[in-house]
């Protein structure tokens, strides 16, 4: 969700207007074997609205596969398929496993010995899932019939996939051969799910039933011809590497048999693990996201998902390894910047832009630092965006981080608080131009840093006293905002003089390191 969230929000800072879905699936065996019922998906369903507002989520949908609008709109869909001849009936058997609602092939099968029992089980050779032998008669979706048209999409369309190395996994895939896809269980056997139309005695498949969410959402069934108009197609879908076949194979293959335009791109991204095991409700592996914001804060914990989280490889979850990036990254280096510019009364924000802009400090000599500081701060908003447009959330936040972590060397090696005591020629103009550099990194990086901490770059901006119309991507550039500083100018000053109280931190001391 976060990832999703950060995509939408760099759209937006960048002047995109964009929309966000995400939500939860309420259908399949899995859900029917624990017993949830209409009662029990709905408080299912507010526990992770309540997340995703929690996480200051800018969903504009929240998806519940039980809506009666999701429910008429995949019936329809059915309806279109079946009209085009691509739905048949017959008999299907194979291994089941419940938790993945899907068959798998013999071949990705084998005997194990569960750990926790001792019972010699059939499961998938890729996680251990438990699978069951099924022998049924339902419809099929012609899915081989798409070989070809789906070989000829992903080389015309090379970054379809990211991943490259999952984009190949899928093309490997369906050049090996596309079996058809079963796409409905026996109502005895699956009650809980969308009925066939026309035929009760047949549940949806509910991974048909789920993928068409995507649309459903934005108002299809369309008049034909007005699919954009309401959003599709999607510039990006994001999902875990685990249900890649789902949305790279099955999903591009119905919207190919219904005329419908495919998604631009779809991110897939690896697991987080807990003590280097995949987190699972089955195994009671996980972490618990609300009491993880309790103790990190919201922004803490969105910057770590964001700059630890694997995209290629899983990465590996520990409540310390967030308090480490936590203090090394926030606390320490961009909340010890802020906090050494924004909190001394020697020196004013406002007159150093004032003077900035108005030329008085072009005659100023640059140290080294200085140089690379400036050449690094304008190039700054180019370098993140080309890592944002490949997915690379890591590699824009070390960027925006390598250019604090300058910024306090510049800090170190002027030493601005012994500049602002100086009745040497030009130490004034030294001071402001340093105290400007200074607070053009805070500025910036605050920009940048609003789809991965809203909260806290917000704060960061309103600390320097930037205004609400000059916080868009076009504004984060050296010197491009001549009127910012002068909040920071009366806050300071006011608050630490008169009333004994010190200017807030941006990132305080965290209470719970353990």
């Amino acid at each position: 969700m976060v990832l999703a969230d950060i995509v939408k929000r760099w759209q937006l800072l960048s002047g995109i207007s964009a929309i966000l879905s995400t939500g939860i699936d309420e259908h399949g065996m899995k859900v029917t074997t624990v017993q949830i019922d209409a009662i029990g998906n709905t408080e299912r369903a507010e526990v992770f609205k309540d997340l995703a507002s929690r996480m200051h989520m800018l969903n504009d949908h929240f998806v519940r596969t039980t809506e009666p609008k999701h429910k008429d709109a995949v019936q329809f869909a059915w309806h279109l398929l079946d009209r085009a001849g691509y739905i048949y009936k017959s008999n299907h058997e194979g291994w089941y496993s419940v938790s993945d609602e899907t068959f798998f092939p013999a071949s990705s099968v084998h005997v194990i010995i569960e750990p926790t029992s001792g019972r010699k089980i059939m499961a998938t050779k890729d996680d251990g899932k438990e699978v069951e032998w099924t022998s049924e008669t339902n419809y099929h979706f012609k899915l081989s019939a798409f070989r070809e048209p789906l070989l000829r999409f992903y080389e015309e369309h090379p970054q379809f996939i990211t991943p490259r190395s999952r984009m190949d996994e899928i093309v490997a895939s369906v050049r090996s051969g596309l079996d058809d896809l079963s796409i409905s269980r026996p109502s005895e056997r699956l009650s809980w799910g969308i009925p066939v139309p026309h035929d009760t005695s047949q549940t949806i498949y509910v991974w048909l039933d789920a993928l068409f969410n995507y649309i459903t959402q934005i108002g299809f069934p369309w008049t034909p011809g007005k699919e954009s108009s309401a959003g599709w197609p999607a510039d990006c879908h994001v999902i875990g590497k685990d249900i890649t076949r789902f949305h790279c194979i099955y999903w591009p293959a119905f919207l190919l048999a219904l005329n419908i335009p495919l998604p631009k791109q779809i991110l897939t991204h690896a697991h987080w693990t807990l003590g280097r095991r995949k987190m699972a409700k089955s195994t009671g592996v996980g972490v618990d996201p609300f009491l993880a914001m309790e103790r990190f804060g919201i922004d803490g914990l969105r910057y770590y998902l964001a700059k630890d989280g694997g995209i290629i490889d899983d990465a590996d979850y520990a409540n310390e390894f967030v308090a480490d990036r936590y203090n090394a990254e926030l606390k320490n280096t961009l909340g010890n910047l802020a906090s050494r510019i924004l909190k001394p009364t020697k020196w004013k924000v406002s007159r150093a832009v004032m003077n900035f802009q108005a030329g008085k400090l072009a005659q100023t000599t640059l140290v080294d630092i200085q140089e690379e500081l400036q050449t690094t701060l304008s190039s700054l908003k180019e370098d993140v965006s080309k890592d944002m447009l490949a997915f690379n959330f890591r590699g824009a936040l070390q960027k925006i981080m390598a250019a604090v972590h300058m910024t306090n060397s510049l800090m170190q090696n002027t030493a601005p608080w012994k500049l602002a005591h100086s009745k040497k020629s030009g130490d004034r103009e030294r001071l402001d131009l340093v105290i400007f550099e200074c607070s053009e990194t805070l500025r910036i990086s605050g920009i940048l840093l609003q789809p991965f901490m809203p909260g806290k770059a917000t704060q960061l901006l309103e600390m320097l006293g930037v205004l609400a119309n000059r916080r868009s991507f076009k504004f984060a550039s050296f010197g491009l905002d001549p009127q910012y500083g002068r909040r920071h100018d009366i806050e300071p000053t006011s608050v630490s003089k008169g009333s004994g109280k010190a200017l807030p931190a941006l990132f305080p001391t965290l209470t719970c390191e353990n």
